[in-house]
């Protein structure tokens, strides 16, 4: 039980002399990670394989342990070789086999297996890999630029181990403000951080938190929205799974400054791996007392619980919320007032997200000055993106506030896949906008993207090719808005239905002169007029490409074209007769039977049986067959 700072130190230091007689002892440590997509792309097969090959060596002085995502999704199943004395190898895409080699060759005989390495042969061409040779972590290009606060421990401590916590000296802040400072001290120290909230628009933290401070003292609740909803979006889920320990002592710290006895994260049941890991650290807290009773000793109270959310991605929004805690229905509030004055069942309530959390304690720990030193002028700090979409290293990269898209997309993210131009990026999810080419080397910050008419949201950053179509793109973001409607506010239940509709005649054929100007018009009028902040933002894909790229919309109305060659009711395929060697492969893979010919007739598409599958353009051997 830890009951005062000097037995937080002491246990700190049992855990350092632990793992330093552990080092000693064994041969070597193997970390693999088993986050959600590792989970799902094998490694629990790649961590039972290696437990498998090292009982039949008799080799019992490895440690093998799970560690939360390490980031670069894309290479996914990841597992880490230490050996004493040596860099670390991370390998990437290995199976069981692998698995096995990677024992024998690199943990029994020495020799990493650098065709494999993430950090050596695996990040070179084919004939190169032989001669790789490992390199630090900070070479590799996806790590290289890097800075991680929120994402300090993840895929580098066992995330269900308080003590590997501990020794990163975790909960450390938690006992300076409670054993040197007072609520005020920790408000006004975030607010000098210049931490603005990572899960929407970027309020100032500091500021939030001061508003509920100021409240008559009695009965006030801190809230962590862990309902990350965005599609491709999954930076709460991996800090969660990862490093949910951070959450929760940054949630104690924001609890104290505030008043706060009691706290709720609010997580969708579809992300089980990051409830159960949560609720672990949870117990473990209580367990040792860094939550319940008189923390530290210092008379402050405060206890933690989990409450599912169902997966509405309208709950996402804070008063709905709040309104899904009680029990209600999820429907957002009008406002004022704020839930910082009125929230969870009427008193004041602190809401911010995963991320915001998980800066918390690295702010108390290292000085406001230091994390105000990192990023731009007024947005400090660092950022997780969720690199998605049209992306060699799809995964997750902490960067400071201000980098290019550029640096991102094409340092981090080894660019465009196949050798395409690179279109467009979507940032903030559904609620977010469009970025085109021509602002690759913006900086990225809350007010640049704001300029931009996009916003920065959780994170979401989804990159299109050359060959998506843009109203395709807005009407997708769109019936994900319309489908999550809570229904409750006229504007946004109706106006983004018929905003939609009029999206799918578009996309089939059927625009009309003067739909366009409708768009945009009813798409202004859902901004002004929502009560919450999904309405508010939903036609924003909209708005956005048609800023951009207004050019394919007026091609899909008034051409009936696609340039993309996406919406299938504005293309048909054709085959070229001079290019048709009549083989007769397309006739045998269309699955309704809609090619005829022979070797004497030309074969020909019956446009009219068409289901524009594809399926004979892919089997072509002779590009004969064309889109237009």
């Amino acid at each position: 039980m830890i009951r005062t700072l000097e037995d937080l130190r002491q246990f700190q230091r049992q855990q350092e002399e632990h793992m330093r007689k552990q080092a000693a002892d064994t041969k070597a440590k193997v970390l693999v990670g088993m986050g959600t997509c590792g989970i799902a792309a094998g490694a629990q097969e790649v961590y039972d394989a290696i437990c498998d090959e090292l009982k039949k060596l008799n080799i019992d002085d490895v440690v093998v342990a799970q560690t939360g995502c390490i980031g670069f999704c894309a290479q996914e199943p990841l597992a880490e070789v230490i050996l004493p004395g040596n860099e670390k190898v991370l390998y990437g895409h290995i199976d069981a086999e692998k698995a096995r080699e990677i024992v024998n060759q690199h943990i029994v005989g020495g020799k990493a297996v650098s065709r494999w390495a993430v950090n050596g042969g695996g990040m070179l061409p084919e004939g190169e890999q032989d001669e790789a040779t490992i390199v630090p972590y900070d070479e590799v290009p996806f790590f290289k630029t890097q800075v991680r606060i929120a994402l300090r421990n993840c895929g580098i401590i066992n995330p269900e181990s308080l003590g590997e916590y501990v020794v990163r000296d975790g909960y450390l802040s938690l006992a300076k403000v409670l054993t040197e400072m007072t609520p005020a001290d920790v408000v006004e120290e975030i607010k000098k951080s210049g931490l603005r909230g990572r899960g929407g628009g970027g309020f100032s933290t500091g500021m939030k938190w001061e508003f509920a401070h100021k409240q008559p003292p009695g009965q006030k609740y801190i809230v962590c929205n862990a309902d990350e909803g965005d599609p491709g979006a999954f930076m709460d889920r991996s800090i969660l799974e990862g490093d949910p320990h951070s959450v929760v002592e940054g949630m104690a710290i924001g609890a104290y400054a505030i008043g706060a006895n009691k706290g709720y994260v609010y997580c969708r049941a579809e992300y089980p791996i990051a409830v159960r890991r949560l609720n672990m650290a949870i117990a473990q807290a209580k367990e040792m007392g860094l939550l319940g009773k008189n923390i530290f000793g210092s008379g402050f109270d405060f206890d933690l619980e989990v409450r599912l959310g169902a997966g509405a991605f309208v709950c996402g929004e804070e008063t709905a919320l709040l309104a899904s805690i009680e029990g209600q229905r999820g429907e957002p509030r009008l406002r004022p007032p704020y839930p910082a004055v009125s929230g969870l069942w009427g008193k004041p309530t602190i809401i911010n997200n995963v991320e915001t959390f998980a800066n918390v304690a690295p702010i108390i720990h290292r000085g406001a000055d230091w994390f105000g030193s990192i990023g731009s002028e007024n947005s400090k700090g660092t950022k997780v993106f969720a690199l998605a979409g049209e992306i060699n290293n799809i995964g997750l990269a902490e960067i400071p506030m201000g980098t290019t898209l550029r640096e991102v997309i094409y340092e981090i993210g080894g660019g465009v896949p196949d050798g395409k131009h690179f279109k467009g990026a979507q940032t903030g999810g559904p609620s977010g906008g469009c970025i085109p080419a021509e602002f690759l080397d913006t900086p990225i910050d809350y007010d640049n993207l704001a300029k931009l008419g996009t916003i920065m949201g959780s994170g979401g950053l989804i990159i299109m090719a050359e060959d998506t179509c843009m109203v395709d793109l807005a009407r997708f973001f769109l019936d994900f808005t319309q489908e999550e409607s809570c229904g409750k506010c006229p504007p946004c239940r109706v106006g983004t239905t018929v905003m939609l509709d009029m999206l799918n005649r578009i996309v089939e054929g059927k625009g009309q002169d003067g739909d366009l100007e409708k768009l945009e018009e009813l798409g202004q009028n859902i901004k002004a007029a929502s009560l919450c902040g999904l309405g508010q933002t939903a036609p924003n894909p909209v708005l956005s490409t048609m800023r951009y790229f207004r050019e394919e919309y007026e091609e899909h109305v008034h051409d009936k074209k696609c340039r993309s060659g996406v919406c299938t009711a504005l293309f048909q395929y054709y085959i070229v007769p001079e290019k048709c060697k009549r083989c007769g492969i397309c006739a045998k893979v269309c699955p309704v039977q809609c090619i005829s010919g022979d070797r004497q007739t030309p074969y020909v598409i019956d446009q009219d049986r068409c289901i524009k599958c594809g399926a004979c353009m892919e089997a072509c051997p002779f590009d004969s067959i064309i889109k237009r």
